[in-house]
């Protein structure tokens, strides 16, 4: 995000944006401008060196009027309170969205893990998940992966609870291992949501997916697998990016090649059968649909002018700024919002968290199944509203959203 930019700022426009088609009534709006509850807790971790570090560390339950918090945990350099609030408030939508029973939350600490040995990093994650544990729960507050952190973040999470409680809570976090209550297919889910959403998308703009030229900035977990899923299907990835730089192939680009070089090089960058570019030099090359699945704000009032696409997926959590996203479309671009485009995950963190409670597992056909209906019904919701108050796909996205959580909000009332 641009240092002008405050991402919470960002998401207050959106929601008034909403309800200057939903008129709520001025409690429930201001209900839903403010987090219900923020921690703010101090991370001590012991170092290689013997050197005790302090972190700063966040959870953010923004709403759970329609059911327990639900939200990633994120390490990054500039994590902030504010950039964690303002994720939670999306996943607030983004749940409602998509109709699972979920409020929405964040956390995260500030903190570089690529200079981080294992070691210590599972010592800051279970001293944080101690710090955090009197806010989560399975019934409360359930979270996940999200940027630098995995499947082995959450074991650690769920260890450090269980000791807490004296025995097995596999449902205080999602996104963990198979073998230790986590579910099939989350790895790829949040992907597999995207491409549901993109085909949709190219049905309602009358656009094959045979050939359909991609490009996709960010080549973590959620831009691999959906390069991969599309290529899979048809389509052609001419370009993909990473934090270090781009590869660039009009042809087509091997997706598990690109990937294995990757893991060799560290960056997609040198790819034998690429072309090197810049991550501004990529946003220019004219495609059928764009994917940024990175961090929020990529896409801005200094790039958004060489985009040159017909759909943008958002893989990522607001990764385009509004006034860029004005825009886009003003140029005619379709874009598909992130608590849309990127909402397979929270619904197969939901199928785990289910799966979890009643220690009855389902096979990924089942999984995959169930997710495509939710995804394929959100998408013709969202579509509906568009068409008929004549507004843009995350407008659409977020009267839909709010409005659920503001039904949710009024109907239980204010206590006492």
């Amino acid at each position: 995000m641009s240092a002008n930019v405050n991402l919470f700022d960002e998401v207050l426009a959106n929601l008034e944006s909403a309800n200057r088609h939903l008129h709520l009534h001025p409690n429930i709006y201001q209900r839903l401008r403010v987090p219900r509850r923020s921690l703010i807790v101090s991370v001590p971790v012991q170092m290689d060196s013997g050197r005790v570090e302090f972190f700063p560390g966040y959870r953010v339950q923004y709403d759970f009027a329609r059911g327990p918090a639900k939200g990633g945990i994120r390490y990054h350099p500039r994590v902030t309170l504010e950039e964690v609030t303002a994720l939670a408030a999306l996943m607030t939508w983004k749940c409602a969205v998509v109709d699972i029973p979920f409020g929405g939350a964040k956390g995260g600490v500030a903190c570089d893990p690529t200079v981080m040995s294992r070691g210590e990093i599972e010592r800051l994650t279970r001293r944080y998940t101690y710090e955090i544990s009197i806010i989560i729960g399975p019934e409360t507050d359930i979270p996940a992966p999200d940027v630098y952190t995995d499947e082995q973040v959450m074991a650690w999470m769920m260890d450090t609870y269980s000791m807490m409680k004296g025995y097995s809570v596999p449902g205080v976090v999602t996104g963990k291992p198979v073998s230790i209550g986590g579910s099939l297919g989350r790895n790829k889910a949040t992907s597999s949501g995207l491409v549901t959403a993109v085909i949709e998308a190219l049905m309602h703009l009358g656009l094959s997916l045979d050939g359909l030229s991609v490009v996709v900035l960010g080549f973590g977990k959620v831009g691999f697998h959906a390069a991969r899923i599309l290529s899979g299907l048809g389509a052609k990835v001419i370009a993909v990016a990473d934090s270090k730089g781009a590869t660039y192939n009009p042809q087509g680009l091997d997706i598990d090649a690109v990937a294995e070089h990757k893991k060799k090089y560290e960056t997609v960058q040198g790819y034998k059968k690429g072309e090197d570019l810049s991550v501004d030099e990529l946003l220019s090359i004219e495609s059928d649909c764009l994917i940024p699945a990175a961090l929020e704000g990529q896409i801005n009032m200094t790039n958004v002018g060489k985009i040159k696409t017909r759909i943008i997926a958002e893989g990522a959590n607001n990764p385009i700024t509004n006034d860029a996203d004005a825009v886009l479309n003003e140029k005619g671009v379709f874009v598909l919002p992130g608590i849309l485009a990127n909402a397979g995950g929270v619904v197969v963190s939901y199928f785990e968290w289910v799966q979890d409670l009643q220690r009855f597992f389902w096979n990924e056909d089942e999984i995959d199944e169930r997710l495509n209906t939710i995804m394929r019904r959100a998408f013709k919701e969202v579509l509906a509203i568009s068409i008929e108050k004549k507004i843009d796909m995350r407008t659409a996205a977020m009267v839909l959203g709010v409005k659920r959580v503001a039904e949710a909000v009024s109907i239980r009332g204010l206590y006492p």
